[in-house]
């Protein structure tokens, strides 16, 4: 039975080992973000075109990772395969684009064919390579370098800390081009509309209410009545609302309880009687996000929910763990 927990804790230490060599080796990678770091941002926020990456093995794909970071946050990117690129995909490179080429080394024979025939329309080549003595280094316009003292390879041979090196070099390039451009949350919104992440920055609590029920009673509501408006929609709780449909209070499931609870009669109690009288509104047009806040600071489980001061419906805890927003 011991040896099962032996394996277990050596399978463990080569993990946390390669994690300790990669971070070790990467420890210098913020010295490299320097006058040509700078120099390759202030190019890509001038031109009017788009960021061309390519490379070759697995550095073509962290091309590819760094390509849909850059589109995702404003910068226009393509992905261009080093192999493919001299059998015609040269021609998705147009006038006002930057090329940037990723490679440990700079000396693969796909790049050094490559290399010249990007320079050849002029285009500014970047060269993201962890050699700057190569000929990829030698050709470029700009480095970026992502130069490492060795893998996390107990061999020193798979990519792993060099790749990770390079996708943090684009990870710095998308963020500084972020701060420049001052790109905030409602432009990413525009590029992130599906999925749990899309919803956390446009969708509005009042298209959540929409979906539910809207239960609602007068403050003359006999408690019978309020009880029954309760379970048949299955909010846990009813707005109370005057003639003209403003909110004047809330019965929850909670306000039940204490009403069995605080009287010995209450056959005559209306819902005016057992209603919470200052009840936590928002408007419809307030981001789920800030309503999920909201909730969790003043532990509650459903919030009423506003359109220009008239009631418009409820929003449930559960439906904001349904649309991915908790």
């Amino acid at each position: 039975m011991s040896s099962p927990q032996v394996n277990a804790k050596l399978i463990q230490s080569h993990g946390q080992e390669a994690i300790r060599r990669e971070l070790q080796s990467l420890q210098n990678l913020t010295n490299y973000i320097d006058d040509q770091f700078a120099a390759v941002v202030e190019l890509l926020l001038q031109q009017k075109g788009r960021a061309i990456f390519t490379g070759i093995g697995k550095s073509a794909i962290i091309a590819q990772k760094i390509v849909a970071t850059l589109n995702s946050t404003g910068q226009p990117a393509l992905f261009m395969h080093a192999a493919d690129a001299i059998h015609g995909d040269l021609g998705m490179i147009q006038p006002h684009d930057v090329v940037i080429a990723i490679s440990k080394s700079g000396n693969t024979p796909e790049i050094q064919s490559l290399a010249p025939l990007l320079k050849r329309n002029n285009n500014p080549l970047v060269a993201m390579v962890g050699n700057i003595d190569s000929q990829l280094a030698q050709q470029a316009d700009y480095i970026l370098n992502t130069t490492v003292d060795s893998e996390a390879c107990p061999n020193n041979l798979a990519p792993t800390t060099s790749t990770t090196a390079q996708l943090l070099m684009g990870d710095a390039l998308a963020i500084a081009l972020i701060q420049m451009r001052g790109f905030n949350s409602q432009d990413f919104s525009k590029y992130h509309p599906g999925g749990a992440l899309g919803k956390k920055l446009y969708l509005q609590c009042g298209s959540i209410a929409q979906q539910n029920a809207k239960p609602a009673v007068s403050p003359e509501t006999p408690w019978k009545d309020v009880i029954l408006t309760i379970t048949q929609n299955r909010l846990g709780a009813t707005a109370v609302v005057d003639s003209e449909q403003r909110i004047v209070g809330i019965v929850t499931d909670g306000d039940i309880r204490r009403m069995l609870e605080n009287h010995d009669s209450f056959h005559h109690l209306t819902a005016a009687q057992i209603m919470g009288k200052s009840p936590i509104t928002v408007e419809a047009s307030v981001m789920a996000t800030e309503v999920a806040a909201l909730m969790q600071t003043k532990k509650i489980t459903q919030i009423l929910v506003t359109q220009q001061s008239i009631y418009f419906g409820v929003v449930h805890l559960h439906d904001l763990y349904r649309e991915g927003i908790l």
